[in-house]
């Protein structure tokens, strides 16, 4: 296909233009296999992923189903990771993979992925070690070709090239793009309540596989350990001991993961959860939370499972999620992070997917945007 023909057949905003990289779409040059534990559900995943023919875009198969990796099959109401859904099946927690996907040059890709249980409608990418070391490393190890149409012809790959400043903001979050020739992203964290982290600050110039590998991908998922669930919810959860996981998973849904992650990750921080660390993990209760699959940080404490592998290991993950979620405006085999120079302020995935949503002219704001 003619280059021009490739403009006609993507999607067109008066805010951003498809342009010549002056690279051919790639593809890996073998086949990845990988597998490990939902950092939210706990349940286990295998990724396969496939390499694909030029314009066939990254997509997951998941069961018979096909769920292209796009913004229109984004999950609004997901805050604490990215799902895509489409007829009633759901890939959680693909950021990660996505990120590295993009930023490592996989233009196109089937990615098969399957959990434990084969008639479940929702599955999890694995989560590793919370950061996207893992798919790069993998990625590297496979290799990359050339990817062709089935008439064995090479394609041009295009980027989205920004026209026009755009942002979105959210009470005192926002992401802001300006035109500019070449990939800059410039983020920054606030969290006063954990002087630890406090505010902090990325920028890169420049975006390439190199940088990527060895600045942005390595960094880990983080939270907070006091707002990660209120200290009276330790005291609640100890009368529930002797009921049945099912009675109790029924009964506090989410909280039995939270409450669950903290008990494994830290059982010395309370006086009885060292004695019901067994029982709950007896339970089924323990989930994909652990001290091996993020940074966690206190309050008062500073980083209980240090050390970092970064000063602003924190910021430097908030970098990796946006190239994910900003991967989901590819389509065709082309690229997805916007050139441009993207500032953005204390963002979260539902603030990259409202940014992505707004370039290409589907910004209906959900009632309340959470960062």
């Amino acid at each position: 296909m003619s280059v021009a023909a490739a403009f006609k057949s993507l999607k067109s905003s008066a805010l951003f233009s498809w342009k010549p990289t002056g690279k051919l779409q790639k593809t890996v040059a073998n086949c990845i296999e990988r597998t490990g534990q939902g950092l939210h559900s706990g349940e286990i995943s295998t990724v396969k992923i496939l390499s694909e023919a030029a314009r066939a875009g990254r997509y997951f198969i998941f069961g018979s189903n096909v769920i292209r990796a796009s913004i229109d099959n984004i999950v609004r109401d997901t805050p604490l990771c990215t799902a895509l859904s489409r007829d009633g099946y759901s890939v959680r927690t693909v950021e990660h993979l996505l990120s590295a996907l993009e930023a490592c040059g996989v233009d196109n890709c089937r990615i098969e992925i399957g959990g434990s249980n084969n008639c479940d409608r929702s599955v999890e990418v694995p989560i590793f070690d919370g950061s996207a070391r893992e798919w790069v490393d993998a990625i590297n190890q496979s290799g990359l070709k050339v990817a062709v149409d089935i008439g064995g012809q090479s394609c041009q790959k295009l980027a989205p090239y920004l026209n026009e400043p755009v942002h979105v903001l959210h009470n005192d979050s926002f992401i802001a793009a300006i035109p500019y020739p070449k990939v800059c992203i410039t983020y920054g964290i606030d969290y006063p309540q954990a002087p630890a982290i406090g505010c902090q600050w990325f920028s890169s110039s420049m975006l390439d596989e190199s940088i990527y590998s060895n600045s942005i991908g390595p960094s880990r998922t983080f939270c907070i350990y006091e707002e990660t669930i209120p200290f009276h919810f330790l005291s609640f959860m100890y009368p529930l001991k002797n009921m049945c996981a099912r009675s109790l998973t029924h009964r506090i849904g989410p909280v039995t993961r939270i409450v669950s992650f903290i008990f494994y990750t830290f059982p010395a921080l309370s006086g009885f959860v060292s004695v019901e660390v067994e029982h709950m993990r007896n339970l089924g209760l323990i989930k994909g939370g652990s001290a091996e699959t993020a940074i966690v940080c206190s309050m008062t404490k500073g980083w209980m499972n240090p050390p970092l592998r970064y000063d602003n290991e924190p910021c430097r993950h908030k970098v990796l999620d946006l190239i994910g979620d900003f991967s989901l405006l590819a389509e065709e085999g082309n690229q997805g992070l916007l050139v441009a120079h993207i500032v953005a302020y204390k963002g979260g995935h539902s603030l990259h997917a409202e940014f992505v949503r707004r370039l290409v002219g589907n910004d209906a704001v959900s009632e309340e945007l959470t960062a």
